[in-house]
């Protein structure tokens, strides 16, 4: 039972592996097609697998030098600073992309927040005075209300527990006198 269990969790795991592979072929092809540099950051993120596998699984470094030498002998990327400034670029408008959503995302939070205090004000301007005061103190007593209520349920649900104890095993002593009287019950009386 082990060793099938074994057996196909490796089955599994090379799968999983294969289908990493895959991606990553797919994501070094679409770097040649843009003529993009290939750097595991890029790779790992397009091809949606961990760096550290990509420097751990000998296929993967072996696909990744392979487009390295493919992309130097690439007439269209000529030399090492053409190739870093792709990725500066896109750094950048990936930076510029998350701000401009964090500001977005800031301005809704703001204005949600000044409609929910601007609701706050509105309620407490058409509270009449001391009726704050009045309403603390009544939710103040429904809560020891509301825990007295709670220990008295408790208390009940005890007494029910015992109750039904009690009922058990009573039920069960009669039940043990029916079995020792069913004997003289079921015989007729001796004759004089």
């Amino acid at each position: 039972m082990n060793t099938s269990r074994t057996d196909a969790a490796v089955r599994a795991r090379r799968q999983a592996t294969q289908e990493m592979l895959e991606r990553l072929q797919t994501a070094l092809a679409a770097t040649a097609r843009d003529h993009t540099p290939v750097t595991v950051a890029a790779l790992a993120r397009t091809a949606r697998v961990s760096r550290t596998f990509l420097y751990q699984n000998q296929q993967a470094r072996a696909m990744i030098e392979q487009a390295n030498r493919a992309s130097r002998a690439h007439p269209g990327v000529s030399s090492s600073g053409s190739r870093t400034q792709p990725a500066w670029k896109e750094r950048a408008l990936n930076a510029e992309d998350a701000l401009a959503q964090a500001q977005r995302e800031i301005r809704t939070q703001r204005t949600h927040i000044a409609e929910l205090l601007g609701k706050i004000r509105d309620l407490e301007h058409d509270l009449p005075e001391g009726s704050l005061q009045r309403l603390v103190t009544e939710n103040t007593t429904l809560k020891q209300h509301v825990r007295q209520l709670t220990q008295d349920n408790q208390q009940l649900q005890e007494r029910l527990t015992g109750a039904r104890q009690n009922n058990r095993f009573m039920d069960k002593r009669i039940a043990d006198l029916e079995a020792r009287l069913a004997p003289y019950l079921t015989t007729p009386p001796p004759r004089p």
